[in-house]
This record gives C-alpha cells, sequence and structure tokens, in this order.
C-alpha cells in the first residue's frame, strides 16, 4: 500500500537535473553534433559585425528575403520569411505565423556584441623604437586577463571616399598576432600589493604592432610608426587619418575548443551572448509554421548600456514589425503597431553566470543555475534591490514554465550574485518599455566576460530546444 501511494502522490518539489545525467543517448548525441555548428560560429562569428554577416547568409540559403527588396517577392503580403540589416551591426529576421502580425508577435532577442579591446581613433604612436596602438576598452572586462594573451584584430575601416576595408588578422595560422605587454614579477615585487582594479591599468593596455624602422630615413623621426603605416598602405590601401573612421576591435586568438575529456564542454571566446544568438537563429530556422509571427533580433550594444542606433533601444526594432503590420494590412497605423506590441510575448536571450564552486561565496547557492542543468529562466535581475530590472509578471512566468514543460526543455532557474553583492541588466527592460511582455532566459556561463568562457553543450542545446518551443507556441 505504501508503494502504491507514493506511486499516485504529485512530486511536490521542483528539482534540478543535469540534462546529460537523464538525456537517452540519442539526444545527447544530437546536442555535439549541434555544438559543433556552434563551435563553428563561434570561431568565425568574433565581432558583431561577422556575426550579422553569417546570420544573413544562413538567412539566405534558408529562403529568407531582405524586406528592403521585398517588392522582388512576387505574392502580396508578408507570407515569406524576411530579414533586414541594421549598419551591418544588427540584424532582425522575421517568419510569417498562422495568425495576422496584429495579434501579437513571439519574439527573441539576443546581443552579439562582447566584450573586446577597441583601438582609439588615433591609435598609432612609437615609444622606444617599437609602435603600439592605444585602446579603449569596451566595458565588462577585468583588465588583467587580457594582458600577455595573443589578439586577433577584426574591423572596417571606412575610407573618405566611401569604400571600406575589411580587416581580419590573427586568426590564420600564417598570420601576426597582437599582444598587450605586463612586467616582470622580478622588478615589481609591488604589484602584488595593488587592487585586481589597479593591477593594469588602461591607459597601459597598448597593443605592440612592430619594430621595424623604415630603411634610407635615419635622420626622420618615428622611423618605426612610419615603417607600419607603410605596410598598412601597402596592404589595405590606407593612411593614417582613416583610423579617425574605422572600427576596430582586438579580441582572443583562436577557434572554440572542446573543454574537458569527456569533451562536454566548450571553451571560447563570445559565448556571452553569442552561444543565445546562435540558438535563437536555429531555432527560427527550423521552426514548424507557428500560430503567431516569429521574430528573432540580434542587436549590438548591450555590453555598454544598449545605446545607439544599433542597439536593442534602436526603435529599428519597432520600425520592422511596423512594416510587417505594412505588408499584411498596406497602412502604417500607430495604434495597430501599439495594440500589436501589447499582445506579443517575447524573450531576452542573454547568458547568466552558472555556479563557480571556489567562489561560493559569491553566491545565492538555491537560485544559482548550474552549468549543465539547461536553460536558465529568470523572473528579474537588476542590482541593490531590483535597482533598474525587468521583472516578468507571474503570469508571464508560468506561461513560460508551461511552454518549456510541455516541449521537456531542461530548465533551471538562475541569479546573478547575492543581494547587494552582484546584479546585472539585460536588453529585457527596453522591450517590456513597448509593453510587451518579457522574460530573461539563457545559456549558464563559467568565467563570464573573461577572454575564454565556458559552456555546456546540454545548456547551448537546451537553450535551441527553448527558443524552438517558445517560438511554435500557441
Amino acid at each position: 500500500m505504501a508503494d502504491e501511494k507514493e506511486q499516485n502522490e504529485p512530486n511536490l518539489m521542483f528539482e534540478r537535473k543535469f540534462a546529460f545525467d537523464i538525456w537517452d543517448d540519442a539526444t545527447t548525441k544530437k546536442a555535439f553534433e549541434f555544438c559543433e555548428g556552434y563551435k563553428d560560429f563561434l570561431s568565425k562569428a568574433k565581432t558583431e559585425r561577422l556575426a550579422v554577416k553569417l546570420a544573413e547568409a544562413e538567412a539566405v540559403k534558408n529562403g529568407f528575403k531582405r524586406l528592403e527588396h521585398i517588392g522582388e517577392i512576387n505574392q502580396k503580403g508578408f507570407n515569406a520569411p524576411v530579414y533586414s540589416v541594421n549598419r551591418g551591426k544588427a540584424i532582425i529576421l522575421a517568419k510569417p505565423g498562422k495568425r495576422p502580425v496584429k495579434d501579437g508577435v513571439r519574439m527573441v532577442l539576443a546581443h552579439i556584441d562582447s566584450p573586446h579591446i577597441d583601438l582609439k581613433v588615433r591609435p598609432l604612436y612609437e615609444n622606444e623604437h617599437i609602435a603600439y596602438f592605444k585602446t579603449q576598452y569596451y566595458h565588462g572586462i577585468r583588465k588583467y586577463q587580457w594582458t600577455v594573451l595573443p589578439l586577433a584584430m577584426y574591423g572596417t575601416i571606412a575610407k573618405q571616399d566611401g569604400t571600406t576595408v575589411e580587416i581580419a588578422i590573427g586568426d590564420k595560422e600564417s598570420d601576426n598576432v597582437f599582444m598587450i605587454t605586463d612586467i616582470a614579477p622580478h622588478i615589481n615585487y609591488k604589484f602584488t600589493e595593488k587592487k585586481v582594479s589597479e593591477a593594469v591599468l588602461a591607459e597601459t593596455m597598448n597593443i605592440v604592432a612592430g619594430s621595424f624602422a623604415s630603411k634610407g630615413k635615419e635622420m626622420e623621426k618615428d622611423l618605426v610608426k612610419r615603417n607600419i603605416l607603410s605596410l598598412l598602405n601597402e596592404k589595405f590601401g590606407i593612411k593614417e587619418e582613416d583610423f579617425t573612421s574605422a572600427d576596430l576591435e582586438l579580441v582572443p586568438q583562436g577557434k572554440a575548443r572542446d573543454l574537458g575529456f569527456d569533451r562536454s564542454m566548450i571553451a571560447a571566446y563570445g559565448h556571452d551572448d553569442r552561444s543565445c544568438s546562435f540558438g535563437a537563429i536555429n531555432a527560427l530556422f527550423e521552426a514548424e509554421v507557428a500560430e503567431y509571427a516569429s521574430v528573432v533580433v540580434l542587436v549590438d550594444k548591450e555590453e555598454i548600456g544598449t545605446e545607439g542606433a544599433t542597439s536593442a533601444k534602436s526603435n529599428f526594432i519597432i520600425d520592422f514589425v511596423s512594416e510587417l503590420l505594412y505588408l499584411q494590412d498596406g497602412i502604417h497605423d500607430e495604434n495597430i503597431l501599439r495594440d500589436t506590441l501589447s499582445l506579443s510575448k517575447a524573450i531576452s536571450a542573454d547568458v547568466t553566470s552558472a555556479y563557480d564552486p571556489d567562489y561560493a561565496e559569491s553566491y545565492d547557492t538555491l537560485n544559482a543555475a548550474r552549468l549543465g542543468a539547461g536553460i536558465a529562466v529568470e523572473k528579474f535581475l537588476g542590482a541593490a534591490g531590483k535597482a533598474g530590472s525587468n521583472e516578468a509578471t507571474a503570469e508571464y512566468t508560468a506561461f513560460i514554465r508551461r511552454v518549456y514543460n510541455e516541449a521537456d526543455i531542461n530548465w533551471q532557474t538562475g541569479g546573478i550574485g547575492k543581494v547587494d553583492e552582484g546584479g546585472a541588466n539585460t536588453i529585457a527592460k527596453y522591450l517590456s518599455q513597448h509593453n510587451i511582455d518579457v522574460i530573461d532566459s539563457g545559456v549558464p556561463v563559467l568565467s563570464m566576460h573573461a577572454p575564454f568562457e565556458i559552456v555546456s553543450k546540454a545548456d547551448i542545446y537546451s537553450a535551441y530546444l527553448a527558443y524552438k518551443a517558445f517560438l511554435e507556441a500557441k
């Protein structure tokens, strides 16, 4: 009787489940195969521009047409997948659903910028017969982690005549790399007495660029700098002034790699937030025809406060929805647009901090996400008492639970650190300003914002399945 009673009683406990412990071999194999594509994406999409180019190329392969070229689609209305690129640094994609757009859309938003090192607008100088580039770090980094690390340079240089030059140096086996120096321990014992935040100063994070001098000009100054400029002009057709109109980033050199004897994890640059970006776009490509129109947005500038025309604050997202309404109804109506947004549901697909037992004192162990236990759901974020947070309603959180549970998604709760000791914000609050229900849900990451971060393949695959289930949900 006791055994029968136990079988009939509902499970009242909410327990965290590690995916690889409960998945069958076939599901685990699918996760590993999916992550091969993800590693390739990470290794190639080291900047937001490169991520957009890869996403656009995949969209075209999957039959998406550029919204600006919608007249080329020989049919009326929003009846085919479309996309739009914003200034080469953000992209938005959509597929029609069974219902009209005015009934609301299902939207997944992720960001494709990651912490990195930028060049200043006048970067090149010479000191003690060595050429250097001056830099400006792109928020959210621990500066000491970026010294003595092989770096690759990527970006775009816009010339005065309107042409652009693409730069990609460091990741090919034959390429040179770049590096920020550090002082030898033998001559700086005081280094150990410094605070971590003061160990490396921002103005000392200069990139070593060369040491050859121009020949035959011994009486002139800055001969090493002149030689670097000559090499750049010869290879790329640029001059020093062209640096003033350039987007040039230094990122860790090297490909994404399997981590651990069992290859269950991935070590790479840019998991935050390209892990969620990859899952979102693939969920859109592979989702069945859904009840509602499906939209995926990949934005820039999240790591520096979501400012600028290519960020989630930009009107390009709302304008895109307006264009979808216009394709279906033939009119631009502000009231219809506002009603559409209020009926929409969204996921802010951003990573969260995974529990690290070596730093247990920084976590609320009950609420922190674990590596390998599936996609995390965060009802609220913020800091110091939810400051700056978007908080999903109880009803919307329950909706997400239902979607994930009915699709048998491996999911868990997550949170950023102890109250008053941690905190973070995402792009969720900027979407909720348009009266859209939105919640944070993404991949747990170890060593977040480090040059190389760690994720579980189980969580990467779980996120993809979760976003797909959300886009297909009624």
